[in-house]
């Protein structure tokens, strides 16, 4: 590291009323010995540098300072972002490191606190979804982590029981399922959350795994049957109950991303109805996650979402049942065997995270830590 000399002579001196004639005659030098060590071109020696401190009355440390080179700014590195939208500069992620993958996902603030982060955006990267970020000292991502995609709101249950019990950090990217699993089959994350229903058999996950990744070994473990349904205000004022009634004036809709379990559910009743998606006002106007699209309905910008009936738990909403699903949590099979996997397995399986589930979210937990694949 570089380091130089700064001096203060010449503000000390003339802080004491001398000239440089009158210091040199003091010290025992030349005039001009005393501009050039003010000047920076002359270094004193020990005894020049004493007898200018006595002459002075002041500490050498006041004339002479140790000036070292600011250390250089922490270097941006490129990583996978894990968002349904793109990543904009300064805004705050986790870091994490998936196999030879890094990968972050971003946090945004919520009412009363700060999220947690471990760095910053520095700039979009050359490729869409990707980004160079800064992490903050001391974070590098590489500690005992996994990286869960999926759009559960009780997830966050899971993590508190995963990291005390085990020490492991579950750190939660919100998406669809379908970009969950893409996700898993890309090497971004450790485990990908999904709720999606083959039409033709009723059974949720296993098909569209064996279609759309016929060469992957899978993994699948049962998290909970939920109920998904019509979220909306409070004694359901606009009398909401069936896929027809979004039709209605004065009804507004927001709805899921594509590729969401809650969208294809919306998309099936519309179907055997015989509805058009364009005839539903707010079809288009997207919302990422169960509790975000129900949080528009408690806010009065929505009159109707299709979420689970634990998101409508969340904010007090009422609830319009329209089925049961099941929600699995998906990872490689070499993934379940590591010690960081056993212990969310672990979790899955005790009573204190059912009897959470069953009593905070209402959620069916007969299932639950089952491996079903």
């Amino acid at each position: 590291m570089k380091s130089s000399i700064q001096n203060q002579l010449r503000a000390v001196r003339q802080g004491r009323g001398l000239s440089a004639s009158e210091l040199a005659e003091r010290v025992g030098v030349t005039r001009q010995t005393i501009y050039a060590i003010e000047a920076g071109s002359y270094m004193p020696n020990t005894e020049v540098t004493l007898r200018l401190a006595r002459a002075l009355e002041a500490p050498v440390e006041e004339l002479f300072s140790l000036a070292v080179d600011e250390p250089s700014a922490p270097r941006a590195l490129p990583a996978d972002v894990l968002s349904a939208v793109p990543p904009a500069k300064g805004q705050a992620v986790r870091i994490c490191q998936v196999g030879d993958r890094r990968v972050c996902i971003p946090v945004n603030a919520a009412p009363y606190y700060l999220p947690e982060a471990d760095g910053v955006v520095a700039r979009p990267g050359k490729k869409p979804m990707q980004a160079d970020v800064v992490a903050f000292p001391g974070t590098d991502g590489s500690g005992r982590r996994l990286v869960l995609a999926g759009c559960d709101p009780a997830i966050g249950f899971v993590s508190h029981l995963v990291e005390r019990s085990g020490g492991v950090e579950v750190v939660s990217a919100a998406a669809a399922s379908q970009l969950a699993l893409q996700w898993l089959h890309e090497g971004k994350v450790n485990i990908a959350g999904s709720h999606l229903e083959d039409a033709a058999t009723g059974e949720f996950n296993l098909p569209y795994l064996r279609s759309e990744f016929p060469g992957e070994d899978f993994a699948v473990v049962s998290f909970a049957r939920w109920e998904e349904g019509f979220v909306v205000a409070p004694g359901n004022p606009k009398g909401i109950r069936k896929a027809e009634d979004l039709t209605r004036r004065g009804v507004r809709l927001v709805n899921r991303e594509t590729g969401s379990g809650s969208r294809g559910l919306l998309d099936r009743l519309l179907h055997a109805a015989g509805v058009p998606a364009g005839k539903v006002t707010g079809y288009d106007r997207l919302g990422y996650g169960h509790l975000a699209v129900a949080y528009l309905v408690l806010t009065g910008e929505a009159d109707c979402c299709v979420a689970t009936r634990s998101a409508a738990r969340t904010f007090q909403l009422d609830f319009v049942p329209l089925q049961s699903e099941r929600y699995d949590f998906v990872m490689r099979r070499p993934t379940l065997a590591t010690p960081t996997a056993q212990v969310f397995i672990d979790v899955l399986q005790r009573a204190a995270l059912r009897r959470k589930l069953e009593v905070l979210a209402g959620y069916d937990t007969a299932q639950t830590g089952a491996i079903l694949a």
